[in-house]
């Protein structure tokens, strides 16, 4: 079992799970953050600094989002486990199910806005 990150991710620039990672295990996409999942140690330390809770253990992921779990994982289909997002960087492309998403509205979907 691992993280994962769902849609409320997607559009969204605030990157403060990365910064609370210890294992350095959440990369950067174009448009959304990816958890690796061989690398993911189930701590937990990302999940509670996530502005707009997107990140969920992969059991609890909601199931109207479920399909993330795969999305995290096939993300690093051809990136494999670099062993840390730091010696990667931006990746600079996204999972083709994320690419294909429409702009999501990022100012609502921070807590406390409303449309």
């Amino acid at each position: 079992m691992t993280y994962v990150i769902a849609l409320p991710c997607v559009d969204v620039t605030d990157k403060a799970c990365i910064d609370e990672c210890p294992l350095d295990c959440i990369y950067e996409g174009e448009r959304m953050l990816y958890i690796q999942p061989n690398e993911c140690t189930d701590c937990g330390a990302c999940e509670p600094v996530c502005p707009v809770e997107a990140i969920y253990f992969e059991d609890d992921t909601p199931q109207e989002w479920r399909h993330f779990n795969d999305v995290n994982a096939e993300f690093f289909a051809t990136l494999g486990d670099p062993g840390g997002s730091t010696k990667v960087g931006p990746t600079g492309r996204d999972h083709p199910f994320v690419a294909e998403l429409p702009l999501q509205d990022t100012v609502t979907a921070l807590p406390g806005h409303s449309a």
